[in-house]
C-alpha cells in the first residue's frame, strides 16, 4: 500500500486538530507543527472540510477544528476524503476488475488486502493516534519484529 503525501500530510493535519478539541487551529499553525507546506495544507483542509471531517471558521478568531469528536472519525475516513477508495486496480474497485485463466485468483487477493486494510484503518481512531494509544490488534502487529523489516528485493 502506497500513501500519498497529501493522505500522510492530512493525517498529520487531523492529529493535530484532535488534541486541539474545540478551539480552532489555524492552518499557518497545523503548517508549522508538522512541518507541511502551507499552501499544500490548505487545499487538504479544504477537501477535509467538503467531506465534512473538519469545520472551519474565517476571521481572526478562526481556523479549523474537526467535525466529529476523535474517537468517531477512523484513518479510513481520512484516506477515503482524500484519496478515494482504501483499493484500486488500474483505477477501479477491486470487485470490478476481472482476470482470466491463471490469474483469476488475482481478484480474491485484492479483495483480501482491502479487507486487511480496512481491518486496521477502520478501527484506528484520530483519538488513537493523538492520544498515542493503539488498539491492541494493532500494537500486537507492530509489536512483531518482522513487521519493521523490509523484504530485500533481488
Amino acid at each position: 500500500m502506497r500513501l500519498s503525501a497529501r493522505v500522510d500530510y492530512a493525517l498529520r493535519a487531523a492529529a493535530e486538530l484532535a488534541v486541539g478539541g474545540s478551539r480552532p487551529v489555524t492552518a499557518v499553525q497545523l503548517a508549522e507543527a508538522q512541518q507541511i507546506p502551507p499552501k499544500f495544507l490548505e487545499n487538504i483542509l479544504g477537501q477535509l472540510r467538503r467531506s465534512g471531517l473538519v469545520r472551519s471558521q474565517r476571521g481572526p478568531e478562526g481556523g479549523y477544528w474537526l467535525a466529529r469528536p476523535a474517537d468517531q472519525i477512523s484513518l479510513a475516513d481520512i484516506i477515503r476524503a482524500i484519496d478515494g477508495p482504501l483499493l484500486g486496480v488500474r483505477g477501479e474497485r477491486p470487485e470490478h476488475v476481472g482476470y482470466q485463466g491463471p490469474a483469476r485468483s488475482l481478484q480474491d487477493v485484492w479483495i483480501a488486502l482491502r479487507a486487511s486494510e480496512r481491518a486496521i484503518l477502520e478501527q484506528v481512531m484520530l483519538a488513537h493516534i493523538a492520544e498515542g494509544k493503539l488498539p491492541e490488534p494493532v500494537r500486537k502487529l507492530t509489536d512483531d519484529p518482522s513487521a519493521w523489516e523490509s523484504p530485500s528485493f533481488i
